[in-house]
C-alpha cells in the first residue's frame, strides 16, 4: 500500500484514523512542521518515508523504531545537523537531505547499510571518518556544500560508482578518487584548482531572433523548447533552445554546464550548441541548438530507487547486434572528441544518449556533470574513469542486442576491470567497435 493523499491535512487524518496501517510507502506533500509520531506505528511495514519540504529540524529519538525504512527523503527542511537516530535504522540505505541548511554530519547520523547518500546544495564543511566505514556505499552526492577535503577513509570504499564534488572549496581532487576501483562517474566543475571556464567565442542569439515553441523535455538544469530562429532574412530554422533554470542541481552549477556545451564544439556525436542566447527579459542564460528529428528518443530511463547507479532499460527494448555496436560506437566517438578537448563528461548514461530508434544513430547529451580535465596523470586516470562508464553501457546494449558471450563481451569485461591502468583507451575501443560494426553490417547485407 502506498499513501499518498492531496494534503498533509488529509495523509495526518488518514494516519491517526488508522487508514494507512500496512503503509509501504509515505509521502507527504510540503508544509510539516512538525514529526507526526502516527508515523512510528508503522514500523513494521513502512519502506520509504518522503517528509520533503516542510520545516522540520530534527526527528524523534525513537526514530530506529522505523526497522524496514529504506528510503528516507527530508530535502527543503530546516536540519542543521544530519540527525544522529539515522544510524539506529538498521536496514536504510537511501538519505536524501538537500538544501536543507545542514553544517554538521555526524558519523553516528550514517545508517550502517547506507548505499546512496544525497546531500546536494548545503554547507557541509566536513564530513566524517565513518563515511568512508560504510561498505555498501555506492553513490555519494556532495555538490553545492563548503568542503575543502574528503574523508580519506573514502579510499577503502570498495563499491562506491558515483561521487559529485562539484561547486565545493576543494583545492586538488582527493589522491584516493581516481584509484576507486568501480568509480565510473564524477563532477567537480566549479573548486578553486579548476579555475574559471574560459568560454569560446560563439555567436549571440538575440532573444528577440527566436519563438519559443512547445516544451520538448525538462531536467534538473533547464527546460529544453522547440523554437524558430530567425536570422536576418533567411526562412526560420527549427531549433532547439534550453533555458537554464539557475539552480544549483545534484550535478553541479548550470553555468558550468553550458560552458562545458559550448567549450565541447561540435560534433556527429554529441548535441552541440549553435549559440547563446542574449537580452532574455529574465536574465536567463540559455542554448540554441541543433533540433533533432521528431523519431528520436532516450535510450534509457535513469536510475531507480532500486537500480541505484544503473540505468532502467524498457524491457521491451531488443537491438539489432548492428545497431548497438553504432549507439556504443558513437558514445566512444563522443568522449574521444571531448577529452581531446579536456572535457570529462561525467555522466555517461543510456539516459543521457539519444539515438533514432532504428538504425543506432546516437548523440551524448547533458553536460551538467562536465568537468575540466587536468593535465597529466590525474587528467588520463580520469579518462580511463570515463571508461569504465562505457564498459556498463557497452554491455547494458550487448545485453539488449542478445550477446552473452564473445569478443565484445571481453572488451566489457577489459573496460570495467578494477586496474585502470589495465583498461583500454577510446582511441582502441573505437577501432575496436568500429571493426566490429564493419562485420556487422556485412553480415546484415549478406
Amino acid at each position: 500500500m502506498t499513501a499518498s493523499l492531496p494534503e498533509s491535512r488529509s495523509l495526518l487524518d488518514a494516519l491517526r484514523r488508522g487508514d494507512c496501517a500496512g503503509a509501504r510507502e509515505l509521502r507527504f506533500p510540503p508544509g510539516l512542521t512538525e514529526f507526526p509520531r502516527e508515523i512510528l506505528g508503522l514500523s513494521d511495514t513502512l519502506e520509504l518515508l518522503d517528509l520533503s519540504g516542510g520545516a522540520l529540524t530534527d526527528l524523534p529519538e525513537d526514530f530506529g523504531r522505523l526497522e524496514n525504512l529504506r528510503v528516507l527523503f527530508c530535502s527543503g527542511n530546516r536540519f542543521t545537523r544530519l540527525p544522529p537516530v539515522l544510524g539506529d535504522c538498521p536496514a536504510l540505505s537511501q538519505v536524501g537531505f538537500r538544501a536543507t541548511g545542514l553544517v554538521e554530519v555526524p558519523g553516528e547520523a550514517l545508517p550502517p547499510a547506507l548505499r546512496w547518500l544525497t546531500l546536494t546544495d548545503n554547507r557541509i564543511g566536513r564530513l566524517p571518518k565513518a563515511l568512508g566505514e560504510r561498505p555498501l556505499l555506492q553513490k555519494l552526492m556532495l555538490s553545492g556544500n563548503a568542503l575543502r577535503s574528503l574523508p580519506a577513509s573514502l579510499a577503502d570504499a570498495p563499491n562506491l560508482e558515483l561521487v559529485r564534488l562539484a561547486a565545493n572549496r576543494l583545492d586538488a581532487l582527493p589522491p584516493w578518487l581516481t584509484a576507486l576501483p568501480r568509480l565510473a562517474w564524477t563532477s567537480f566543475a566549479g573548486n578553486p584548482f579548476e579555475g574559471e571556464p574560459v568560454l569560446p567565442p560563439v555567436p549571440r542569439v538575440p532573444w528577440g531572433d527566436l519563438e519559443p515553441g512547445a516544451l520538448l523535455g525538462e531536467g534538473a538544469s533547464g527546460r529544453v523548447h522547440r523554437a524558430l530562429w530567425h536570422r536576418g532574412g533567411a526562412p526560420p530554422e527549427a531549433v532547439a533552445l534550453k533555458l537554464f533554470k539557475g539552480a544549483m542541481t545534484s550535478d553541479g552549477l548550470p553555468e558550468r554546464e553550458m560552458a562545458a556545451c559550448l567549450a565541447a564544439g561540435t560534433h556527429p556525436n554529441l548535441t552541440g550548441a549553435l549559440g547563446r542566447i542574449a537580452d532574455h527579459p529574465q536574465g536567463a542564460d540559455g542554448l540554441v541548438m541543433p533540433l533533432l528529428p521528431a523519431a528520436w528518443r532516450v535510450l534509457a530511463g535513469p536510475p531507480s530507487l532500486a537500480s541505484c547507479s544503473r540505468d532502467v532499460y524498457d524491457p521491451a527494448l531488443a537491438l539489432a547486434p548492428d545497431v548497438a555496436l553504432r549507439i556504443a560506437h558513437g558514445a566512444a566517438r563522443a568522449c574521444a572528441h571531448l577529452h581531446a578537448r579536456q572535457i570529462l563528461h561525467g555522466d555517461l548514461y543510456g539516459h543521457n544518449i539519444l539515438w533514432d530508434g532504428a538504425q543506432g544513430a546516437a548523440v551524448v547529451s547533458d553536460f551538467g556533470a562536465a568537468s575540466t580535465l587536468p593535465d597529466g596523470a590525474a587528467g588520463d586516470a580520469l579518462r580511463r574513469i570515463e571508461m569504465r562508464a562505457w564498459g556498463l553501457l557497452l554491455g547494458e546494449l550487448l545485453t539488449r542486442a542478445g550477446i552473452a558471450q564473445g569478443p565484445l563481451r571481453d572488451l566489457e569485461t577489459a573496460c570495467t576491470q578494477p586496474d585502470l591502468d589495465a583498461r583500454p583507451g577510446f582511441g582502441e575501443v573505437i577501432d575496436i567497435v568500429g571493426t566490429a560494426c564493419a562485420n556487422a553490417d556485412a553480415v546484415a547485407r549478406a
